[in-house]
């Protein structure tokens, strides 16, 4: 775990050798990969000079959508191609650190405050690791770093450390961490877009394969179908059809006769149990729901954790060392959902894990509605640091060149970073109001300085992530504790060793290192007065729905993981409103 933030720290300054340069084709050919060869086309920026740059973005996420919306602010012609027929709300919260906001305030000021509005502040609460044995069951809000605990058995040391986001975030004068329903968010990007362009995104048609040409790109469809773009942003997921034809990785999700890789991706080693509920006593049952923000149990090679997520509702996500396939629940973003009795199956297994948990974890999932619990396999690349993001006029982004372990909370907040720089990037090479250049070759090229600005960063961070699950899972145990028997190998005494360096040394530098990014600038007291706002609506809110589960009315509870509506595509591929 000291390994994190020094990493971090390192990275930022980083200097690597330029990205790697495909080599440039014959004039008169250009292969495309995994496709046949083309004839060359007059450049279109020739054909028509002073047209804006056309963008085609594979895949309508959290990623694409924002990215759409940074472009079309800077003048671009955008199309997003989406694989489902229509948007639906369907979806769990998605963290948006410190560092994403102020990338969303610098992309577009509408856009941070209708965010804002929606948003679940959990950064300003106490956020940090509980011991995952000794919590006493009362969610008590007891002192992090307490030295009497040594000598006096009767204080408590259930708090093993708090996370420093509150202060990280005040240094640079920057929002706080939080939350946002996925739906919600994807309810606002859809709208901010369709303001600029109301036909901006095709649904039910997603990229199946492209071709290069030297007048830019030709994607296909689904459908047979062909799109003619200056750039393709292949931004369509961990298992992305776009990066598998530039990197040659083969079928899409296809698994290798181990078992253990899909393509090319390893699996991570960990599956994820995840639920949401409302409490129905509110804080008579769970006594620090405003005063905490989220929380991690730490136990023998587990963890579990719970957060605030708004409306009254908490979220848990259970980590542990699985083999892949070790499917005991539904995962709505494999298409499925789990049944009450695989719910109820998993509710059973996780209370009764070797070393058990504390009485706050086994009420956590006593409160869960066995429908909403989830299982998915957590897979995870490593950092693309010796291959460029860019071959030609296509580049990928988010999850389909840097997928990001979920510990962090930095999956989402990457892609929002991608967005912005890819937009600064191709913007340097346009003309005025975002005109196309007048040749192809300074779009390729503002691509590859793209990625010569993103690669260190969006490396280091996707390794502190991979880091803090390995650390916490082979390098954790229960802390040592004087006054009991608990804790007593050589892990133990090392979680208890090296609990001040986290606090006050490796945990700052991190947090440090990750808002380091804040393009908007510092806001003054404009984060405070944002928080005291939400913190009067957020109580109000979740004492309503506290009423509401007791008398039975409790919404259902979220699928926690994202995932979109199947449904056919309509004939005429015209966009649908979101549900």
């Amino acid at each position: 775990m000291a390994a994190l933030p020094l990493l971090a720290a390192g990275a930022a300054g980083l200097v690597l050798s330029p990205p790697l340069m495909h080599p440039s084709p014959p004039r008169g050919v250009i292969a495309a990969r995994g496709g046949p060869a083309l004839a060359l086309a007059e450049p279109a920026s020739s054909q028509n000079p002073g047209r804006p740059l056309t963008v085609a973005i594979a895949g309508g996420g959290v990623g694409g959508l924002t990215t759409a919306l940074a472009m079309l602010k800077a003048g671009f012609d955008v199309t997003v191609y989406e694989k489902t027929g229509q948007f639906a709300r369907f979806g769990g919260p998605i963290q948006f650190a410190s560092n994403a906001l102020s990338a969303l305030k610098a992309i577009d000021e509408r856009l941070f405050e209708r965010v804002i509005a929606d948003f679940t502040f959990t950064g300003t609460r106490r956020c940090g690791i509980k011991d995952g044995l000794r919590a006493d069951g009362s969610f008590r809000m007891t002192p992090v770093a307490d030295p009497r605990f040594l000598f006096d058995p009767s204080t408590p040391a259930d708090w093993y450390l708090e996370f420093p986001l509150k202060a990280c975030a005040d240094f640079f004068d920057l929002p706080y961490t939080g939350v946002i329903d996925r739906p919600d968010l994807q309810d606002i990007l859809l709208d901010e877009c369709r303001a600029i362009k109301p036909d901006f995104i095709v649904n039910g048609a997603p990229v199946a394969s492209y071709t290069q040409t030297e007048a830019g790109v030709v994607a296909t469809l689904s459908d047979g179908s062909v799109a003619e773009a200056d750039v393709l942003v292949g931004s369509d997921g961990i298992w992305s059809t776009v990066r598998a034809q530039m990197y040659g990785e083969g079928e899409v999700r296809q698994t290798a006769a181990d078992g253990l890789t899909r393509q090319g991706c390893p699996y991570s080693g960990y599956t994820v149990f995840a639920g949401e509920f409302v409490p129905e006593r509110g804080t008579a049952d769970f006594a620090d729901y405003f005063e905490c923000g989220y929380k991690v149990y730490i136990g023998p090679r587990k963890y579990f954790v719970t957060s605030d997520v708004g409306d009254g509702r908490v979220q848990w996500y259970s980590f542990l060392c699985k083999p892949p396939g070790t499917k005991r629940a539904g995962d709505s973003w494999e298409g499925g959902a789990s049944t009450g009795a695989q719910g109820s199956r998993v509710i059973a297994d996780l209370k009764q894990e070797p070393a058990g948990w504390p009485d706050e974890v086994i009420r956590v999932l006593e409160s869960t509605p066995p429908e909403a619990v989830e299982q998915r396999d957590l897979y995870d690349r490593p950092p693309e640091l010796f291959r460029s993001w860019a071959d030609g006029g296509v580049v990928l982004v988010g999850d389909a060149v840097h997928p990001m372990m979920p510990n962090l909370g930095q999956g989402g907040c990457q892609a929002i970073e991608d967005a912005l720089e890819l937009t600064r990037a191709l913007s340097e090479a346009c003309g005025p109001g975002g005109a196309a250049p007048a040749e192809p070759q300074a779009v390729r090229e503002a691509l590859q300085t793209f990625v010569g600005r993103r690669k260190p960063r969006a490396a280091a961070v996707s390794l502190l992530s991979r880091l803090a699950s390995d650390l916490i899972i082979n390098f954790f145990d229960t802390p040592w504790s004087p006054h009991d028997e608990r804790g007593k190998g050589v892990l133990s005494y090392l979680t208890f060793a090296w609990k001040p360096l986290l606090q006050y040394l490796i945990f700052p530098l991190q947090f440090l290192f990750l808002y380091s990014y804040h393009p908007s600038g510092g806001m003054g007291e404009l984060p405070k007065r944002l928080e005291a706002e939400w913190r009067e609506r957020h109580r109000k809110g979740a004492e309503e729905a506290f009423a509401k589960a007791a008398k039975g009315e409790s919404r259902a509870a979220a699928p926690s993981f994202f995932a979109k509506a199947e449904a056919d595509a309509p004939s005429d591929n015209a966009p649908q409103p979101a549900a």
